[in-house]
Formats: structure tokens, sequence, C-alpha cells
């Protein structure tokens, strides 16, 4: 079934309200643990050869995962562990191998440097809001979708921006390498691309630029960090599908992916993983994603 935007809006409105209760992103101690299936013995349900078995039989995994998405990916200053929907995604993953959350080694990781990661091997998987699209499963391998939101825009308290029809000609932020600036563009706005959302946020506060735009959970999650100096503005204009990236030299790491993925869809732990983070609001996990087939090899 697909996902319902509707859902994802409120789901994020939800999580806003949330956080503006608990002022900023952390200080709540973050998400519950998810109750993680750790499997015993994992490198015997894989085929001797493959990255599965080898990550298994090592006992450890290196994901990539954002640091400054408050619900997705956040990991404070004194955070032992990044807190977020992939995270626990992540934990879910991890755990099917045999890999315990604790012999995670996180690896904070921006927009632009997603492909690079996976090309190079400085991670083995990268889960970090990274929308599924045709040109980066021309370089690197996307398992999923298991999770779909949708763009919006961050503004000043006083903006006169009110959807996206009032960006054109506008400097609207985001972060290099990512989907938003391109859809923004071709609005008619002029896309400025920073490292990373809160430098985005920060040139958005001092009025540097007029808009930020990214998925409308993750900038409310910023409003509500600021409620006196930004708001979230207009209906969503895309469709983000979020999948989990593997390096085009393990190909059969999409079936793994995909079947842990529907597993957790069947046994709850996704549902669980979303209401530990953004659903935290209170409000139903939404309908979960149909996963799109692996591509051959």
């Amino acid at each position: 079934m697909r996902f319902k935007r509707t859902k994802a809006v409120l789901a994020a409105a939800g999580l806003a309200a949330t956080m503006a209760a608990c002022g900023s992103a952390g200080d709540d101690g973050g998400s519950e643990a998810v109750d993680v299936n750790v499997v015993d013995n994992a490198a015997d349900n894989f085929d001797d050869g493959t990255r599965m078995k080898q990550l298994a039989e090592d006992g450890k995994i290196t994901i990539g995962v954002k640091f400054d998405q408050p619900g997705i990916g956040f990991k404070g200053a004194t955070d032992d562990a990044p807190e977020g929907f992939d995270p626990e995604m992540g934990k879910i993953l991890a755990g099917s191998l045999g890999i315990a959350p604790e012999d995670i080694e996180w690896k904070e990781t921006i927009s632009d440097n997603r492909e690079p990661f996976l090309q190079s091997g400085e991670v083995d998987l990268v889960i970090a809001s990274y929308s599924i699209t045709d040109e980066r499963r021309q370089v690197v391998g996307q398992a999923g979708p298991y999770y779909v939101t949708g763009q919006q825009l961050l503004v000043g308290a006083d903006s006169d921006i009110q959807s996206v029809d009032d960006i054109k000609g506008q400097e609207v932020c985001s972060v290099t390498g990512s989907t938003s600036l391109d859809n923004v563009k071709a609005k008619g706005a002029k896309p400025r691309g920073f490292d990373t959302y809160s430098e985005c946020v920060d040139q958005v506060l001092d009025g540097t630029v007029d808009a930020m735009t990214t998925d409308g959970a993750i900038l409310l999650g910023y409003a509500a960090q600021h409620p006196d100096d930004l708001k979230v503005v207009g209906d969503t204009f895309s469709e983000e599908r979020y999948g989990i990236g593997y390096s085009k030299d393990y190909p059969e790491m999409c079936g793994w992916i995909n079947d842990t993925v529907t597993k957790s869809f069947d046994d709850g732990t996704w549902k669980d993983a979303f209401d530990a983070t953004l659903g935290k609001s209170g409000v139903d996990a939404p309908d979960q994603p149909e996963l799109d087939e692996c591509q051959a090899a």
C-alpha cells in the first residue's frame, strides 16, 4: 500500500509539537529503546562470499546516518550514539546479521558524501533521509523505500512566502547534493547549498536566505526549536522515498535489505521504530510503503 502523504504531514506536525514541549532535540534523553532482534549464529544464514556473511562473521558494521535531523537522525554533543528513525532502521538491519546495537559504528554522513562513502567503502550502509532517485542508482545501490515523506518550506516568522508559488526569484537553501535543491530550482528559486541543515537554518534565522527546503518532518523539527522565529509553510510539493544505500560492489545486499525491512513490517519492529522516534507525538504509524524490486546486477 502506498504511503498516505496526509499522514506524513500530520506525523511531522505532531513531532514539532512534541519537540516544542521538550525544548531542543535531545533534551529529554532521546528516543526510547526499540527491542531489536539480534539473530544468533546469523552468519549461517548467508551464502559464502556474500557481503552479509562477511559482516556477520566480523560482528561489526559501519552505517552512515545524519546527525542533525531531529526525529530522523540526531546526535547531540553529549550523546553516545545518534537517535531517530534512521538509526533504528540501522539497528534492525544489523540485528539480522547478529550485530548488536553497541557494535555498530555510526558515521556522520551529510547529503553530499553519501555516494562517495559507499563507493570508497567508508560505510557499509547509508540510512540518512536518502531519497531514491534514478541518478543515484547509477552509481550506488538503493533498496526500499522504507519511508515516504514530502518536501516543504521553512521561512522566518514574518516572511511573506506562503507556498512554493512564492519562491520564484527567491534564495532557498538546503544541503548540497540533495534532491531538494533541484526541486526548488525547477520552481524558479535561486538554490543555495550548505554542508549541513543546521547551517541552512542559521541562514534563514539571520535573513541571509529567504527560505529553507527539505522534507516536512525535518523542517517542523527545526521550527519547533525556534517557535518564535521560524514557521513551515505550504503543502508538500514532492514525494521523497527514503532508501537504504549500499555499494554496487555487493548487489546481493539489496535482497537482504528488502527482506529484512519486509520482516520488520510484518513483526512490528518497523512500527516500534517509528513510534519511538517520529511517532512520539502520539500519531499512528503511517501505511508501510511498497518496496521496489531489486535491480539486476
